[in-house]
């Protein structure tokens, strides 16, 4: 009796195994342009990740790690012989950080034309037409970090 339903059971696996192979050879040979795009796509995703991670933890130190110990004082003799008063060098130091007039008078909590006023006489004191200008003026002579 052990010795029949053995064999009915190695019958009955090699049945199964057969079948799952024909259904393998089956759907390789219907479907094996998606399989190797799949492939090459899974491939090429890992290729992307890992390439991703590695450049972007040797591109650089982590900045938390590193504490920051430079301050930058400006100029006072230079500040004083252009006559630029405080307040136009702070709008200057914001206007270095590309911020906009109206984004300016709202951090100072002054009008928009207020600003303007100081920007004018800041550019003028430096001899500056632009903003680019007086951002790089005001580096020059030490005046902006």
């Amino acid at each position: 009796m052990k010795h029949q339903i053995l064999i009915f059971g190695a019958i009955g696996g090699l049945l199964i195994t057969l079948l799952k192979w024909s259904e393998y050879r089956f759907l390789v040979v219907e479907h094996s342009f998606a399989i190797y795009g799949g492939l090459v796509a899974g491939i090429f995703a890992l290729l992307g990740i890992w390439l991703g991670r590695k450049l972007a933890t040797n591109r650089s130190p982590d900045i938390r790690q590193t504490p920051l110990t430079l301050t930058f004082t400006p100029d006072r003799n230079k500040r004083e012989a252009l006559n630029i008063t405080p307040r136009e060098l702070e709008v200057l130091t914001l206007v270095a950080q590309g911020l906009s007039n109206s984004e300016i008078a709202s951090r100072l909590f002054v009008s928009e034309n207020t600003i303007k006023t100081h920007c004018s006489r800041a550019f003028d004191k430096l001899g500056a037409k632009r903003r680019t200008q007086a951002v790089q003026i005001g580096k020059e002579f030490g005046l902006l970090p």
